[in-house]
């Protein structure tokens, strides 16, 4: 199979395909790197998204090795060429960088570079990045100075504006899985405080009852107080677990397996219904994937604990064949499928269908009233 780089419209097409395919921000940024590298047959890119502070928030290299890139040190600050780009928002194709008098300051394990590519990414009139090639590999044409031609300039300029939407897209996945979080975290929290208050209106119920009896039968109001001491005990536990498990949810850092048994043990805590997690065997799962499986689990069991009328509900997570299967069963008052989208109702069905099919996956519902209900969501890999 050949190495030369890919070319004419199926290379672009290829190229914005790959960039339109990411969610994460940081996997978008890599795409974009890697397709301007291989786009435009250079030895070198990068893309450095600016912070507020004169640095780099995300600074992402193709064609480096990760030897390379841990010799080099920390991310280089807006100087020079870079700064230029980012400040004046102005393209720059130079013969050597080394030679432009705003060159300087790079690390000494930084690799060698000549003919240079450059220019901003831009969100209307807002710069959200810097993209740059080095060292086109074919070297300049015999009347030219310059590797990169005119031609490279136009077609960087076009994957550069392909680029800001991605990552603009990108940004506006994250921030609303951010505020989803922070929605998950407020029913959490309510759920808490339901189970707290309701061991806390007990305690004040058997304290005045032992205030009552501790003149008349003493003995009684022993056995009440130390069913006081009891229920404070447990109020106590309840609040510490609201300390440690009301933290941001962290799919990205402990996965789906332990995101969905620590959400599930304050669920079972805070709810006269029992509800247990099996999730043994299963291997992680590309980020969208797992949002969408926890997202799914979250509104069936949100459906299975306020609707249903359940005293059970078992979520397991497993491996079947290819795939990895979430089911979601609960022994409450069940519901007619057809029925309920006769009548315009959904119980979250139709976002649940749609996460599954987003990450190319599919979700099945059984139910019968008065016999439960089963989700099922399969996704392939894991």
């Amino acid at each position: 199979m050949s190495n030369a780089p890919r070319s004419g419209l199926s290379a672009v097409s290829s190229a914005l395909l790959a960039m339109s395919r990411h969610l994460e921000v940081r996997d978008v940024l890599k795409t974009i790197t890697a397709s301007a590298r291989e786009l435009l047959d250079a030895e070198y890119a990068a893309l450095g998204v600016p912070d507020d502070h004169g640095g780099f928030a995300q600074f992402v290299v193709d064609g480096v090795s990760d030897e390379q890139w841990r010799a080099i040190g920390p991310l280089p600050r807006q100087h020079g060429v870079l700064a230029a780009m980012l400040r004046d928002a102005r393209r720059e194709r130079l013969d050597d960088v080394r030679k432009d008098p705003r060159f300087g300051g790079w690390p000494a394990a930084h690799p060698d570079m000549s003919d240079f590519l450059g220019l901003p990414i831009k969100d209307g009139e807002e710069i959200i990045g810097a993209l740059f090639l080095a060292n086109k590999k074919k070297g300049p044409a015999p009347d030219a100075d310059c590797g990169f031609t005119e031609d490279d300039e136009e077609l960087l300029a076009i994957l550069a504006q392909h680029a800001a939407i991605a990552l603009t897209n990108a940004r506006l996945y994250e921030r609303s899985r951010e505020l989803t979080i922070v929605e998950e975290r407020s029913r959490l929290a309510h759920d808490l405080h339901d189970a707290v208050s309701q061991k806390l209106f007990s305690l004040r119920l058997t304290a005045q009852a032992a205030a009552a009896l501790v003149d008349r039968d003493p003995s009684r109001a022993k056995g009440e107080l130390q069913q006081v001491a009891a229920l404070a005990a447990e109020a106590a536990d309840e609040l510490r677990a609201a300390v440690v498990e009301l933290r941001p949810a962290a799919l990205d850092e402990d996965g789906l397996v332990a995101t969905l048994r620590t959400q599930i043990r304050v669920l079972d805590r805070a709810h006269s219904a029992e509800v247990t997690f099996d999730g043994t065997g299963v291997r992680a799962l590309p980020a969208a994937q797992e949002e969408a499986m926890l997202r799914v689990a979250q509104e069936a069991l949100h459906n299975a604990l306020r609707h249903s009328g359940a005293t059970r509900v078992d979520v397991t997570l497993r491996r079947r064949g290819a795939g990895t299967a979430l089911r979601v069963t609960d022994d409450g008052k069940g519901f007619d499928p057809r029925a309920v989208r006769r009548a315009g109702r959904h119980l979250g069905l139709v976002s649940m269908r749609d996460r599954a099919r987003g990450v190319g996956g599919r979700l099945t519902v059984h139910s019968t009233p008065g016999e439960g209900t089963t989700i099922d969501m399969e996704v392939p890999g894991g």
